[in-house]
């Protein structure tokens, strides 16, 4: 079982160095890592194209241009162009304590996809993290909200992970999918753009398909960085087609992952290869 780790980012190099560091400090490395870049400007690039240079595994680089928020097309085209059999799905800020990827190996089921958690960071702890003053809080570490999130128990996170069809709380900044499975479903809704929802709907039609979830909790732990919300948005557009898609039973929806396949057929370059353009992410 090959893992592939799909990292969305936008504008943030500073969140993503520390994301692609604890990534490549797993007790079990994945066997690539895709960031795949929403428009980002080209300090990413930059950013990219140093850590490339001693990085332990594959390291892809996606971008589209910055045309609003799309990140179902984004995280799509690393669904599209992933070698692995399964994808943890990962935020760019978004930073893995060391068994993270180990974890979601252990977690992994046929029939199922992994919801894990995190936990969240003010403004001053995530100045530190960026500052390499820490690399990951602990219990007592202050400045956290849902510390429970800090523990590793993996004897516990047993059982919380029984297969359930539970909506509530699901977050695409750290889940896990077998490929096959998210290319049944054709991956996220690009119908949907702007903030939030893409992953309850992908997870609606995933329950539709027949998968179940799992919750991951004292296990594939991380810490996310502090930035402003935008859960406050009123009447979101994205809330009619999540209600579209559970009142009409759809598994699949039209604009998905299936428009990119062909845009991957050869596996997009690795940033370490000698020659592989100096580092330049594959456009779209």
């Amino acid at each position: 079982m090959r893992i592939s780790v799909a990292v969305i980012t936008y504008n943030w190099p500073q969140a993503l160095g520390l994301v692609l560091r604890a990534l490549a400090r797993q007790t079990e490395l994945p066997h690539e890592v895709i960031v795949t870049d929403d428009g980002s400007h080209d300090d990413t690039r930059q950013l990219l194209e140093r850590v490339a240079r001693d990085y332990p595994v594959r390291l892809v680089h996606l971008w589209q241009p910055d045309d609003g928020a799309r990140m179902s097309r984004a995280r799509n085209r690393a669904i599209a162009a992933a070698q692995g059999d399964y994808l943890v799905l990962l935020d760019g800020d978004m930073v893995a304590e060391r068994h993270f990827i180990a974890d979601h190996r252990a977690f992994a089921r046929p029939g199922c996809f992994v919801q894990g958690s995190r936990v969240l960071t003010d403004e001053a702890l995530t100045r530190r993290m960026i500052c390499g003053e820490l690399d990951q809080p602990g219990f007592f570490e202050r400045g956290i909200e849902r510390r429970r999130h800090t523990l590793r128990l993996p004897l516990v996170a047993r059982l919380y992970a029984r297969p359930g069809h539970k909506q509530r709380g699901i977050k695409s900044c750290n889940m896990g999918f077998w490929r096959d499975d998210l290319l049944r479903v054709n991956g996220f809704n690009e119908a949907m753009t702007g903030w939030g929802r893409e992953d309850t709907e992908l997870a609606i039609r995933a329950f539709h398909a027949g998968l179940s979830r799992r919750d991951v909790r004292f296990s594939a732990l991380a810490t996310h960085l502090y930035h402003p919300t935008r859960k406050c948005i009123v009447d979101n557009p994205n809330d009619r087609v999540v209600e579209d898609t559970r009142a009409r039973n759809l598994v699949r929806c039209e604009m998905g992952v299936a428009a990119h396949l062909r845009e991957f057929i050869a596996p997009p370059a690795d940033l370490r290869s000698v020659g592989a353009s100096a580092g330049a992410p594959i456009h779209a």
